[in-house]
């Protein structure tokens, strides 16, 4: 079976996963389908680690001035959280389908372990926080697998975390394993980027000064700007910014809290200023997000990239 039919296939089998009320597919640990059946303008969006795997339809990204392309001839990876503007291209006869892998850190290790000091395993260094590379048949087959067993819960349970890190397996042997490398190398400027922003994570609603982050990675304020830049293509106040918004959006989304009462939760102390800078990113105001978010929603409700 070629490449395209194979995705074709395994599109087809997604859809069905998710859109048959009777016969709903079963968790694998680490793992998400994606679905959706209509286009999606660009539209800011915080996306998570992990790697994306589309058999269907395709996604265009904006980082800053990178702009990316995943489909079903390339899969895309994240190894920390980004702020980036996406489109989505999906119809009800063309949707988009897919898998969504979360990277569990001692899982990597102890693939680590199993290949050992192996003379043919030398991944390139890695240091942005975002890769694409072309889909192997080897991926494809083992994601086929693994939504053979999605029909089955003992499967899924017993079987679906192996075909997990088969496919894990087949992305730290191939062309951005160094990518994922950097994730347990704790030596690198990439390890030490991604503990500051693991604390803007935990902290954003905090006092938070780039000095401060700089200072706790013990890196000079203009190495931190630098080596920042390197991993997320973006500022470390620029960051901050687009994650608190982005935040804010969720509680606003999520927990129904007013757009006051969502700014202070972030750190801002201005609501007029959370207002303005919310609509600079998201191009409407907040109670306009909220509406239009939920409407989204409604039409692509399983659109699990992001």
């Amino acid at each position: 079976m070629s490449h395209d039919a194979l995705c074709r296939q395994l599109a087809r089998r997604v859809v069905a996963l998710m859109c048959d009320p009777h016969k709903p597919h079963c968790a694998v640990k680490n793992v998400r389908l994606i679905y959706a059946s209509e286009t999606l303008p660009r539209t800011p969006m915080m996306y998570q680690p992990g790697i994306v795997i589309l058999f269907q339809g395709r996604k265009t990204g904006y980082l800053g001035s990178t702009v990316f392309h995943y489909d079903a001839s390339k899969y895309l990876m994240l190894t920390v959280p980004l702020p980036v503007e996406c489109e989505t291209e999906a119809t009800p006869d063309a949707p988009l389908a897919g898998m969504c892998l979360s990277v569990d850190t001692a899982s990597l290790q102890d693939l680590l372990l199993d290949i050992g000091d192996d003379e043919q395993f030398q991944p390139a260094v890695q240091t942005s926080g975002i890769h694409s590379a072309f889909l192997s048949e080897e991926m494809l087959c083992a994601a086929e697998r693994l939504l053979d067993v999605m029909s089955h819960p003992r499967d899924a349970r017993v079987l679906g975390p192996q075909l997990v890190r088969e496919i894990l397996y087949y992305v730290l042997t191939g062309p951005i394993g160094g990518a994922l490398l950097s994730l347990v190398n704790r030596q690198t400027q990439f390890s030490l980027i991604a503990r500051a922003l693991r604390r803007i994570e935990t902290h954003f609603a905090g006092s938070l000064s780039v000095e401060t982050l700089a200072a706790e990675v013990n890196m000079s304020v203009s190495a931190f700007h630098h080596n920042f830049k390197a991993v997320t293509q973006t500022s470390p106040l620029q960051y901050l910014k687009r994650y608190r918004l982005h935040q804010a959006r969720l509680m606003m989304l999520q927990d129904n809290v007013k757009a006051s009462t969502a700014a202070l939760r972030v750190g801002y102390e201005s609501p007029s200023q959370f207002s303005r800078e919310f609509k600079r990113l998201f191009g409407t105001t907040p109670g306009e997000e909220v509406n239009r978010a939920r409407q989204t929603v409604r039409a692509l409700p399983f659109d699990a990239a992001s």
